[in-house]
């Protein structure tokens, strides 16, 4: 896609922190980190949505996802790492190609996820949303 900056990013029209880089799939360095050595994980083929990319293609993000999560581990000290997917302005994306921030972790780095749990009023509300969601599976 022509106005896409992931894909300008992988045409090399747009310069960056390349971490790995195969056929299919890119990692890079986020310029607007979370935390120091934040990641960014994207398949080379254009797709917007998780839900719109094809599983062998998910496959290998997912196996980048895995193998820059143990780099920054190992190469950085984190403690833990931190992944992370949205999908839709609504859940948060804002570049419109699918990609996964790899985000890793220090006991001191100061970073707090602002998250406030919801819970159902019981279990029979959890029990119908779970209906929903299994009555519109797709194979």
């Amino acid at each position: 896609m022509t106005d896409c900056i992931f894909c300008k990013i992988i045409a090399g029209t747009i310069p960056s922190t390349k971490l790995y880089e195969d056929d299919d799939v890119l990692a890079f360095m986020d310029i607007g980190p979370l935390v120091h050595g934040h990641a960014l994980v994207i398949p080379k083929a254009h797709y917007n949505l998780l839900m719109d990319t094809p599983d062998d293609v998910l496959a290998k993000v997912i196996a980048v996802v895995r193998r820059i999560a143990r780099a920054q581990q190992a190469g950085l000290g984190a403690d833990g790492v931190n992944i992370h997917q949205a999908n839709g302005s609504t859940a948060g994306q804002v570049v419109g190609h699918l990609h996964v921030h790899v985000v890793p972790r220090f006991a001191d780095d100061g970073h707090h996820w602002n998250w406030t749990p919801r819970p159902y009023a019981d279990a029979s509300e959890a029990a119908a949303l779970a209906e929903r969601i299994r009555a519109a599976l797709l194979p």
